[in-house]
């Protein structure tokens, strides 16, 4: 085929389809294990400095902030993220200096709460640069062929835009029109972390809500790491098995914590603290703001539990779970199975 242009952004997470599945083969069990551990054990044995992470959920819904705070907490450096529909999760990373380098298609905005002060001081210094542009439906087709084994997803998906400019796809003839036609590359995150409602211990995930990309997400990154709401024995898993979002052979931690998407939203559980998220919008347009912010949130606390006792503990949790079901008057299905 011939190429008759390629964008100009870095392409984050490629790999030849080949070595990835032999990846897999080596490094990936599919025996029925446990795979429960605690936020810190995850973050420390699956997250690395350099890697190409992402994160799960949809903006500020069902985002596995546990092991956002705590890659904080843990130091973690020069990290590349996947800016898809990346809203506080990748605010904070960029913030805290973890993330320096972000391939975005939706990034720096808390949709109506407004713009992110800390990403933006962030990337318009130097000190986060966003080395490519992509669309949401961009990022859903680099997870869909990594899934699927292939090198890339041909579409006409940016082929009237600028943004494939800036993106790291390449434009070439197509053989059987004849016309130009959008080749978008493969990703594979080298860890990839998704909040659950549910989840065995051995990684069978079940999600309430729209999956969004996470069903890609999950299948394409090569280290996965589930935080859910709860632990179910696998028992429950099995009854209906065509719930399960996520199978256990890609997943390769388990955590469990409740509220562990705090304080965004888990929908059918608890509501946004849009009260949290607006004292980081407001405390994150200084410096000095953003370091009170984690030093008093991630810093000053060992760990989600007493982070989550620090934002008003039983009361303040019990006070989002009303706003959740009043929002939305609903019995969560799962609980008329028990």
């Amino acid at each position: 085929m011939q190429v008759l242009k390629e964008g100009k952004g870095e392409l984050l997470g490629w790999h030849d389809p080949d070595e990835a599945r032999k990846w897999v083969l080596e490094n990936k069990s599919r025996e029925l294990k446990n795979k429960t551990m605690s936020v810190k054990e995850a973050v420390s044995r699956f997250v690395h400095d350099g890697d190409f992470i992402a994160s799960g959920g949809f903006g500020h819904i069902r985002v596995s902030m546990a092991i956002i705070y705590e890659i904080i907490r843990q130091g973690k450096r020069n990290l590349s993220m996947a800016g898809k529909t990346a809203v506080h999760d990748l605010d904070v990373l960029v913030g805290s200096g973890c993330v320096n380098k972000a391939e975005v298609a939706y990034s720096f905005g808390h949709e109506l709460r407004g713009l992110s002060p800390a990403s933006r001081r962030m990337v318009e210094s130097g000190q986060c640069k966003v080395v490519a542009e992509t669309s949401n439906a961009g990022y859903q087709w680099r997870w869909l062929a990594a899934m699927m084994g292939l090198p890339f997803i041909p579409s006409r998906n940016l082929l009237g835009t600028d943004t494939g400019s800036h993106s790291s796809c390449k434009v070439v003839t197509d053989p059987f029109t004849r016309k130009p036609i959008n080749l978008i590359p493969a990703a594979y995150p080298d860890v990839a972390f998704i909040h659950v409602h549910r989840c065995d211990v051995y990684g069978n995930a079940q999600i309430d809500s729209i999956l969004v990309e996470d069903f890609e997400l999950s299948r394409c990154a090569r280290r996965l790491i589930i935080t859910t709401e709860e632990i179910v024995e696998n028992e429950f898993i099995r009854r209906e098995p065509w719930r399960t979002s996520i199978p256990f052979l890609v997943v390769d931690a388990v955590v469990e914590v409740p509220y562990g998407s705090h304080p965004c939203e888990m929908p059918g559980m608890y509501y946004y603290d849009e009260d949290h998220i607006s004292e980081w919008l407001t405390l994150s347009k200084t410096t000095e703001g953003t370091d009170e912010y984690l030093q008093k949130y991630v810093f000053g606390v060992d760990n989600f539990e007493d982070y989550l006792e620090l934002c008003g503990g039983v009361k303040r949790l019990n006070y989002l779970k009303k706003r959740e079901f009043l929002r939305e008057p609903m019995t969560a299905p799962w609980r008329k199975l028990r």
